[in-house]
């Protein structure tokens, strides 16, 4: 069994329940197949550096499960045919690493600008060809 997750973006005018059905869908098909459910994080609504079908937001959810790469597929292919769904991305979890939601940009304090020496520019001859 290898350890994968999952990171879903699903449509930000989707219900809760129906955000609930598309996570507890997927969980039955790993479980139903004779995978591990891990974990499921909740990220929230975040915005997207661009649009997606007119959409400037987003809802993220970090699935983590074991499975083979058979129910993967399956999973990935639920994903694929579903409305909600605006984008997804699987891989394999890393075991050790801990993934958990960025935080948000608008709360946090902008960093100081690192000051950056000017280069020094050799003096050139600006007089004229007659001199």
């Amino acid at each position: 069994m290898t350890s994968y997750e999952i990171l879903l973006m699903l449509d930000p005018e989707l219900a809760e329940e129906r955000q609930q059905e598309i996570v507890a869908r997927a969980r039955e098909t790993v479980e139903r197949s004779g995978g591990t459910w891990r974990s499921h994080d909740a990220w929230g609504r975040r915005r997207l550096a661009y649009e997606i079908d007119h959409k400037g937001e987003g809802i993220y959810h970090l699935v983590v499960f074991e499975s083979d790469a058979q129910t993967l597929n399956e999973v990935t292919r639920l994903l694929k045919i579903d409305d909600g769904v605006m984008r997804y991305m699987a891989t394999k979890h890393i075991e050790g690493s801990r993934t958990s939601a960025p935080r948000d940009d608008a709360a946090a304090p902008a960093p100081a600008a690192a000051s950056v020496p000017e280069p020094a520019y050799a003096e050139t001859n600006t007089g004229s060809l007659e001199d």
